[in-house]
């Protein structure tokens, strides 16, 4: 094996290993379709109306993933978020965290 392939082939599985497969799993339009159920407390573009409720617009697909998931298990606890994310299948949590992380975000002054 050439410098250049050992040097291709380092690429790849270095991409493999940082780009996470959760960015490819889910659905936006899945998402937003489900994203409803959430408007109330975090907008219906993921701006919160509540000063409780975090903001979830352009949050990152491995956190909205992970915090979801350790609400559904009750490991993270708010009744809420509990009674929400309880029934959520894997798949409806990557198209959730899908169209939040879509959301462009703008930062002002």
């Amino acid at each position: 094996m050439t410098f250049s392939n050992s040097l291709g082939v380092f690429a790849a599985l270095w991409l493999a290993a940082v780009v996470p497969a959760a960015q490819a799993a889910g659905n936006p339009k899945a998402g937003q379709a489900m994203a409803s159920q959430c408007a109330a407390c975090h907008g219906v573009k993921g701006l919160a109306t509540l000063p409780s409720a975090p903001n979830l617009a352009g949050q990152s697909l491995q956190y909205l993933d992970e915090q979801l998931k350790l609400y559904r298990s009750g490991k993270r606890q708010n009744e809420t978020m509990v009674l929400m994310a309880k029934p959520l299948t894997d798949q409806q949590i990557e198209d959730l965290a899908a169209w939040y992380n879509s959301i462009p975000i703008q930062i002002a002054p």
